[in-house]
């Protein structure tokens, strides 16, 4: 029986593990992960605050994070850096290679594992036999990612509005990006829950334009 792409599962010609086709899109993939996940950033927090950090000011006792919990699994610990950091050991190792050094924002080492994984790539699909999984999870990963930044149906994709000006009692403005979602007629602040319906759209653009000439 002739060898067959671990992704595709297309007949290869010779042995290898992936298939031209599959190792390509497979790169492209990876080349295209930093920017995947500083994407899915306005998605879920005001730039600049971390998420652990709680809202400002008030708020409801114990309530929880007005985040995309989708979101926040891509960007935390198990989410891309985990998927990509554990590939990267995993390949290293069976390599023969020390564990791949780690540090710096999350950001960082999401761009430091997949450049990793990507310079290694052609011993990936020629040479090592959990590539076909690795190729799926990290098509996964991305697929993940997109539908939350650029999902397939337009119809589902949300509108943004602006920057939300309402002021937090420290006086700190939230700034979290204000979102209209498909279907829905109100628009609101993923962070500190503010609502925007139509009515109030002027005043939201105003801010905007405010904020813009202050600047």
């Amino acid at each position: 029986m002739p060898p067959a792409c671990g992704l595709c599962e297309r007949d290869l010609d010779h042995e290898a593990y992936l298939c031209p086709g599959c190792t390509r899109a497979t790169a492209e993939r990876l080349g295209r992960m930093p920017a995947l996940y500083a994407a899915l950033a306005p998605y879920l927090a005001p730039a600049g605050r971390q998420p652990e950090q709680g809202r400002s000011g008030g708020g409801r006792p114990g309530a929880g994070l007005p985040v995309a919990e989708p979101v926040l699994v891509l960007r935390g610990p198990g989410g891309m850096v985990g998927v990509l950091e554990d590939w990267r050991a995993a390949m290293q190792a069976d390599r023969g290679w020390g564990p791949p050094a780690v540090g710096g924002t999350t950001e960082d080492r999401v761009r430091a594992a997949a450049r990793g994984l990507l310079l290694n790539l052609d011993w990936i699909a020629g040479q090592w036999p959990p590539a076909g999984a690795f190729a799926e999870e990290i098509r996964a990963v991305e697929r993940s990612a997109l539908s939350v930044v650029d999902p397939p149906d337009p119809a589902m994709r949300a509108r943004r509005l602006g920057y939300c000006p309402m002021v937090a009692d420290n006086g700190a403005v939230c700034g979290a990006v204000v979102l209209l979602e498909a279907g829905s007629t109100v628009a609101r602040c993923r962070w500190c829950g503010c609502a925007w319906p139509p009515d109030r759209w002027s005043a939201l653009a105003d801010a905007q334009a405010g904020a813009d000439a202050s600047a």
